[in-house]
């Protein structure tokens, strides 16, 4: 199998040397250029067809727009933005401009790779506790179906969705599925993250727009 020939664009060397290494270090990844400003995104797409670029939205210059021509000049190349930014608008402003996938620099190293995994085989990935905040923004409304199906929840999440919205205890909610409340709590933790909310009723509100966004994709699919 063919390695993934990825491009790093990032104006803070020791950010840019230290991803070049994790995927240097991990089996599947080719590091075929490395840049600092918006104009190195547009070159290396023109001399190198990178199936990846990793890139900070964030740079000086106009970033946004170097992602919209590096896409027409290599239209296959796929565009995941890596950045500090926890606003919502650099999000919506780099998957508009074309980016496929938009991580965190706050994220473990797991979800960077799940990350330039899920978009090289051509899905949306966004940091699953940041994608909730992302979707409604979005103009777009193809990709705001795409960018909702990167919000996944499991199995176990589901039937603990089905039991919040009948209303049922944590202790309730252990009992019907087999599981300890002490379980049940790590579950609610971590739909929290994912649909970036505070509380169980926020829980709920948050799982049921989910709910609405699966069902218009199916029909609109």
């Amino acid at each position: 199998m063919s390695s993934i020939s990825v491009a790093l664009i990032d104006d803070h060397p020791l950010m840019l040397d230290a991803i070049s290494s994790l995927l240097r270090r991990t089996e599947g990844f080719e590091i075929v250029g490395t840049g600092a400003t918006p104009l190195d995104v547009v070159e290396i797409c023109k001399n190198s067809r990178p199936d990846i670029v990793i890139i900070e939205p964030l740079l000086a210059g106009d970033p946004y727009t170097a992602i919209s021509n590096a896409l027409k000049i290599s239209p296959l190349t796929r565009i995941l933005a890596y950045t500090g930014a926890t606003g919502v608008e650099p999000a919506i402003r780099a998957l508009d401009a074309g980016a496929r996938g938009y991580v965190l620099k706050r994220s473990n190293v797991a979800e960077l790779i799940q990350g330039v995994s899920s978009v090289h085989a051509g899905e949306t990935y966004i940091t699953q506790s940041f994608a909730s905040r992302v979707i409604g923004g979005l103009r777009d409304a193809s990709l705001r179906r795409k960018a909702a199906e990167a919000v996944v929840l499991n199995i176990r999440e589901q039937q603990i969705v089905r039991l919040l919205m009948a209303g049922k205890t944590n202790k309730e909610i252990a009992r019907a599925i087999g599981v300890s409340e002490k379980m049940v709590k790590h579950y609610m933790t971590g739909l929290m993250q994912k649909l970036q909310v505070r509380n169980r009723l926020e829980v709920v509100i948050a799982a049921q727009r989910f709910t609405e966004h699966q069902a218009e994709n199916r029909l609109l699919s």
